[in-house]
C-alpha cells in the first residue's frame, strides 16, 4: 500500500550521535628492529598512556587529510596524504569511554623517519618496538594495539608478494639489507643463503648496475639492487603463516629493551 503522506523530512537529531576520528600505525626500522611510531597521551582518557598519532576528523575534511594532519601535530612526521594507505574502520560502541567513536586507520612505510617531536594533543611522541606490543608488554590506549597488529599482519601479508621490504631501505640496497628488513619483520632469523637465492627471483627486483666496495675487514664487493614497480612473488612464498624463505625453522631474535614508556604493563 502507497504512502500517501508524501515524503518524509530527514531529521538529524532522531540519530544519535557520534564522531570519526582517524589513527595512522607508521612502521620503520632503526638498528633492524622494526619499530612503530607512537605518542603519549596528554589529555584524558588514558592520559599518560601510549596511543597511535590521530585525532578527530573535522566536518569539511576528508579522511587522508585529517590523517596526515594529524600525523604532523602530534609527531612532527610531514608527509602528504598520498602517503598513506588506508587500513580500515574500528566501531566498536564501547572503544571510546566519551561517546559513540568510529575511527578509520591508516598505515605507512618510512625509511628515513625524521626524530619525533609530541605536539598537539601529544605529550611527546617516540619509536617503540613491535615485538613489545605484540606480546602485550606495552598498553595502548582504546583498542590502538588491535589496530596496529592488523596493520602488522597487513604488512606481513605484503612483504613477501611485492617490493614492500625494500620501502625500509634506501633507494639502491644489498641483498643482506633486504634480508634484515624481512627479519625484523618477521621478528626472526633467515638462512642467508636460501633468502639471497629464492629473492633474486622477485621479479620486482633490478641490479643498480654498480658494486658497493668492499668493508675494512675485506671479503667480496656487494651487488647494489634497486626496485621495480611493485610485483608480485607468487603464493610459494608463504605457507601456513610461516616467515617466506625460511630454510629451517627460525629461532627467535634477541631483543634490546624499549625506551621508558609511560603507561605500559608487565
Amino acid at each position: 500500500m502507497s504512502d500517501r503522506r508524501g515524503p518524509r523530512t530527514y531529521e538529524p537529531r532522531a540519530f544519535p550521535p557520534f564522531a570519526v576520528t582517524v589513527d595512522v600505525v607508521v612502521f620503520t626500522t632503526v638498528e633492524d628492529e622494526l619499530q612503530v611510531l607512537l605518542v603519549e597521551r596528554g589529555q584524558d582518557p588514558f592520559r599518560g598512556a601510549w596511543a597511535l598519532p590521530g585525532g578527530f576528523v573535522r566536518p569539511r575534511e576528508g579522511l587522508a587529510d585529517a590523517a596526515a594532519r594529524e600525523l604532523a601535530e602530534e609527531t612532527a612526521v610531514a608527509r602528504g596524504p598520498d602517503w598513506l594507505e588506508q587500513l580500515g574502520a574500528w566501531g566498536n560502541p564501547k572503544r571510546d569511554p566519551r561517546m559513540r567513536v568510529v575511527t578509520v586507520a591508516y598505515w605507512a612505510i618510512c625509511a628515513d623517519l625524521p626524530p619525533p617531536s609530541g605536539g598537539g594533543d601529544a605529550a611527546r611522541a617516540a619509536l617503540v618496538p613491535v615485538p613489545r606490543i605484540e606480546e602485550g608488554r606495552v598498553f595502548l590506549a582504546f583498542d590502538h594495539a588491535e589496530i596496529a597488529l592488523a596493520a602488522l599482519a597487513r604488512l606481513r601479508a605484503r612483504i613477501h608478494e611485492t617490493a614492500v621490504a625494500a620501502r625500509f631501505c634506501p633507494r639502491e640496497f644489498t641483498i643482506t639489507q633486504l634480508r634484515r628488513v624481512h627479519e625484523a619483520v618477521w621478528n626472526t632469523r633467515l638462512d642467508p643463503g636460501n633468502f639471497q637465492r629464492r629473492i633474486r627471483e622477485a621479479a620486482w627486483l633490478a641490479p643498480a648496475d654498480r658494486i658497493r666496495p668492499s668493508g675494512a675487514a675485506g671479503g667480496r664487493p656487494a651487488s647494489v639492487w634497486t626496485a621495480r614497480e611493485a610485483s608480485p612473488f607468487g603464493a610459494d612464498f608463504l605457507a601456513d603463516g610461516a616467515p617466506p624463505l625460511a630454510s629451517a625453522p627460525p629461532g627467535r631474535r634477541t631483543r634490546r629493551p624499549a625506551p621508558p614508556s609511560t603507561g605500559s604493563r608487565g
